[in-house]
């Protein structure tokens, strides 16, 4: 299990700090959640933050770009900083254009999916994927509640992976915590996306160590 924690509900203001807290609790990776207001109802952060955390990490930054016309921005993320992309199947009209163009710049290229998404819109796509974020809220606004459904389609997913061969890792995003993070695990993702239940708390170290114990145990 790898954990990427979320800036989403880190205190930006002390943002390093958090960031470095968290991978003294053995997070791995560190996920950016992008928003633009018209993909999703809500507007974060853009490329300068990218650049700013590239400066105090050298953990891997994971870019969920949930924006549209991502594809116009990911040169600018890729400059920044940036090691993984991730990009909304139901956002780009393109996609596989610009799955290509993340891999050509040397980064890892991931494909999310909405909750009503269905795998199906993977079939062409995977073979070039490096990941599959799987989204277990719909996306905009941290603190929300975990769907269960989403185990499901966790599943389902990691086995057509098995059955074709390929190498993408599930990624999944969205109301996780102690009391669930086992059963995404189970159900097949090895990385884990987790915002309220490591920067939420008082103390991110601890809190990031209780949520891989949970999920490993």
């Amino acid at each position: 299990m790898i954990l990427a924690p979320s800036i989403l509900s880190a205190d930006f203001g002390r943002l390093a700090e958090q960031v470095a807290l968290a991978e003294r609790g053995g997070a791995t990776v560190v996920h950016v959640d992008v928003m633009d207001g018209h993909f999703v109802p809500n507007i974060t952060i853009g490329p300068p933050v990218v650049k700013a955390l590239r400066k105090v990490t050298s953990l891997p930054l994971d870019c969920h770009l949930m924006i549209e016309n991502a594809e116009r921005y990911l040169d600018a993320f890729a400059d920044a900083g940036a090691s993984w992309i991730s990009l909304h199947v139901e956002a780009l009209p393109h996609l596989q254009r610009a799955v290509a163009h993340v891999r050509s710049r040397g980064l890892q290229a991931g494909v999310a999916l909405n909750p009503s998404t269905p795998l199906g819109a993977l079939d062409e796509i995977l073979p070039e994927l490096d990941y599959v974020l799987v989204m277990s809220v719909n996306p905009g606004f941290s603190g929300q509640g975990f769907l269960p459904g989403s185990l499901g389609k966790v599943e389902r997913l990691a086995g057509e992976i098995r059955r074709r061969g390929l190498a993408a890792r599930i990624e999944v995003d969205g109301g996780i915590d102690e009391t669930n993070v086992r059963a995404v695990v189970d159900a097949g993702a090895s990385v884990v996306v987790a915002g309220n239940a490591v920067f939420g708390q008082a103390d991110p170290e601890a809190a990031a160590r209780r949520l891989l114990q949970a999920g490993r145990s």
